[in-house]
């Protein structure tokens, strides 16, 4: 109506394909595919800028009516190689600023001498890269009102003007808009200008103009593999790649693997004991969340008579497994890594639909179970060379000896990880492992059950027992021949875990270890010098990602006075635009809660919620399966039902406080100390944050859920548990027996020994 141009920028390499790929389709539509006045951006410092152009302007060949294309050198290197980093990817961007301005004339070689094709826009404020344009269509005889010449207001106004004077085109582009977002923008601007590799610092410097126009000699470089200088020096660890869906032919695999593991449900899966599989008494069903009506599979559970023979199986194996050298035991789980990653689109595809965790969730966590075979692996060699306190005369040792027998009880919202972390912790440590995994998620941990059995667990070292945790669960955790308990589950049940493995039994010659992770009430506390933008952002994902159905999730946001309202009223526009709908989907990012039994008892906490605050927000949801739409509850008392009790679902509570202090203590109010986040710009804040907010797990400035092994060491105190960190460098420790060992060698000869040699 306006006769206005639209142009279609590129912030986010993630977005890149995807962006080109609507617009293909959409500007071939009856309704466009005259239209001229629509233009796309390409960045020069992306590595596979050029054949994107080629495959524009292959595009608009085939389309017949030419489009602006805007090139652009690129504003978001420090992003975009960050976050490659941070993902072990390889990094989209060049690193030498030399190499983008060779392929930004490169490219504007090739948007000029396909001029009939494409209106070309070259955005710089470089001398030379206007210039070379410019020489480019003047030998190609192109016409003056076929490509632009574009400089930003306040920036390149001198370039500008000589431009004009030669007669060509320029538009001088600036912001508009609200002062906040216009400011970030120049600023941003500004320090990319005042850079040492920019024209613009390179040109004040009064630097000679041959120089200045000299053309950029590239050094021979290498896209930045996750191994790179770019890491941290003091990480040896370097953890598996989550699949980057953004890549078309991931997409594909993943959904081959969607039709293969389909055709594979309702199979019945039978327990391992001492390395056979058995026929147990009772079968049960796993659903899929999304579809009830699915059968996933049919786990078969065990008997207390069948946890027996599994127990009397590990005590036979564990003399031989002990002895087992460390880096034999440290291998066998490499290779259960290198076997998940072959397996990873499949046992993605497993998680999303036995639990309902959407495809992306799903994937994170195959990279985490990947992540803790190789990280424990690593970690027994460091611990199996001990410590050496020698003085002269004496030798003294500090060694690890496995503890015993190891009863794992895993939880079913990360089915694979948490089952598959505890358990290899436990194997490599020299323990002879039970594995009991919730029975809604059993179908996975029969799949991880294969996976460990291939990768070469002697039998009756490691054991599958599904089963009842009030029979099976409580007579191995009662069992005197248990050494080690791991347990991740709720409050309740940990608490009974502890109590009972407190009683010596007849027989009992040790005090059993408990590991327990037992949940949270996690706070995220946002304060009046916070970007709102980023707040909302991490907020919503920390609280609705997997449905609020991970230990790490957001139930709390504290929010101070000043910006409560606006943040309210942000955080529920936001949580509106999230797509509620079945995990398999690609667009889905809030997936089904994981039975009847949950979304009845997350329904409850619903309406306790609408007695105690004001309802925000309540999305609706789907009725086939086990969904429930998030809901945002506002001006809650920070001592209300549900600012105080684990929810375990979409369900967020606001909490309006005056100041920081105030903040810290509502934080602080409750059994819990698992994640806490805060956003933040004041220094002072962040720094009594790190002091006083009690966590297990701080996040600043980001996200609380979705740690990552050997970066961010996973585990609560108080009564999330016990203060064991899953993923850091003294997990392993819970599992091993240390002793020391000395001896005196300061000897006076030899006496012989009747009798030898």
């Amino acid at each position: 109506e306006l006769g206005a141009a639209v142009h279609f920028d590129m912030e986010q390499y993630a977005y890149k394909d995807i962006t080109l790929s609507i617009l293909k389709k959409l500007l071939l539509e009856e309704e466009f595919r005259q239209r001229t006045d629509v233009g796309i951006t390409i960045q020069a410092y992306l590595r596979d800028s050029e054949q994107d152009t080629k495959d524009v302007i292959s595009w608009l060949k085939e389309r017949g009516y030419p489009l602006t294309i805007r090139l652009v050198k690129g504003a978001y290197w420090d992003q975009e190689t960050i976050k490659a980093v941070q993902k072990h990817w390889p990094q989209p961007v060049y690193n030498d600023k030399a190499a983008t301005d060779a392929n930004f004339e490169t490219i504007t070689q090739l948007l000029l001498e396909n001029h009939q094709y494409v209106y070309s826009a070259i955005g710089s404020h470089n001398v030379r890269s206007h210039s070379r344009a410019i020489a480019i269509a003047e030998s190609l005889n192109v016409p003056r009102r076929r490509f632009e010449l574009q400089v930003l207001y306040g920036m390149g106004d001198k370039v500008a003007k000589a431009l004009v004077d030669k007669g060509y085109r320029v538009r001088v582009y600036c912001p508009y808009g609200e002062l906040l977002p216009g400011m970030a923008y120049l600023i941003r601007r500004l320090l990319e200008n005042t850079a040492n590799s920019s024209f613009l610092r390179q040109n004040l410097e009064n630097r000679p103009i041959e120089e200045l126009l000299a053309p950029p000699i590239v050094k021979e470089e290498n896209s930045l593999t996750p191994n790179s200088s770019l890491q941290t020096p003091n990480s040896h660890f370097f953890g598996a790649a989550d699949t980057d869906y953004a890549e078309e032919e991931v997409r594909t695999k993943t959904m081959q693997a969607f039709q293969s593991v389909r055709q594979q449900l309702g199979k019945t899966y039978l327990p391992l004991i001492n390395g056979e599989y058995v026929n147990p008494p009772e079968f049960v069903d796993s659903l899929n969340p999304s579809n009830f009506s699915e059968v996933v599979g049919k786990v078969g559970l065990i008997s207390v008579e069948q946890a027996e023979q599994a127990m009397q199986a590990a005590k036979a194996a564990f003399p031989g497994w002990r002895k087992t050298p460390a880096k034999q035991r440290a291998d066998i789980l490499r290779k259960a890594g290198d076997l998940m990653e072959l397996r990873r689109a499949e046992l993605s595809a497993w998680i999303v639909l036995e639990v309902g965790k959407p495809v992306k969730e799903a994937d994170g966590e195959v990279s985490e179970a990947i992540d803790f075979c190789r990280y424990y692996a690593d970690e027994i060699e460091r611990l199996d060379n001990g410590a050496n306190y020698d003085i002269p005369g004496e030798t003294n040792r500090y060694i690890y000896q496995p503890r015993g027998i190891a009863v794992v009880i895993s939880p079913w919202n990360f089915p694979l990880a948490i089952a598959c972390g505890m358990t290899v912790a436990a194997l490599v440590s020299g323990n002879c492992t039970l594995l009991k995994p919730a029975e809604t998620s059993s179908v996975i941990t029969a799949k991880l059950t294969e996976i460990l059995v291939d990768a070469g667990f002697p039998k009756g070292v490691f054991q599958y027992v599904p089963g009842k945790g009030s029979q099976v669960g409580a007579y191995l955790v009662n069992h005197p021949d248990t050494h080690v308990i791991a347990f991740t589950g709720s409050q309740e049940v940990g608490c009974r875990i502890y109590a009972e493995a407190a009683i010596l039994k007849p027989r009992q010659k040790h005090m059993k270890r408990v590991i327990a992770e037992m949940g949270g009430k996690n706070a995220i506390i946002v304060d009046e010098s916070a970007d709102l933008d980023q707040a909302v952002v991490g907020v919503v994902q920390s609280a609705f990602g997997y449905s609020g159905q991970k230990c790490s999730a957001a139930s709390r946001v504290i929010v101070l006075q000043p910006i409560y309202d606006a943040f309210v009223q942000r955080l529920v526009e936001a949580t509106k635009s999230l797509n509620i709908g079945e995990a398999e989907l690609p667009s889905t990012q809030v997936g089904p809660v994981i039975d009847a039994n949950a979304r009845d008892r997350i329904r409850e906490y619903i309406e306790k919620g609408k007695a105690e605050a004001e309802v925000a927000l309540e999305l609706p949801a789907p009725e086939q399966g086990y969904f429930i739409g998030p809901v945002i509850f506002s001006e809650v008392s920070p001592n209300a039902v549900i600012s105080q009790q684990e929810i375990f679902g979409p369900v967020l509570a606001v909490i309006r406080v005056k100041d920081f202090q105030e903040a810290l203590t509502v934080a602080n109010g409750t059994n819990y100390a698992l994640t806490g986040g805060l956003y933040s710009r004041t220094p002072s804040h962040i720094q009594q944050a790190q002091t006083e907010f009690e966590v297990g797990n701080l996040y600043i400035n980001r996200n609380i859920t979705g740690a990552i092994v050997g970066r961010q060491p996973f585990g609560g105190f108080k009564l999330s548990g016990v203060g064991s960190k899953a993923g850091g460098p003294d997990y392993l420790l819970q599992f091993l027996e240390p002793r020391a060992v000395t001896e005196n060698i300061q000897r006076q000869g030899f006496a012989p020994i009747e009798g030898a040699d």
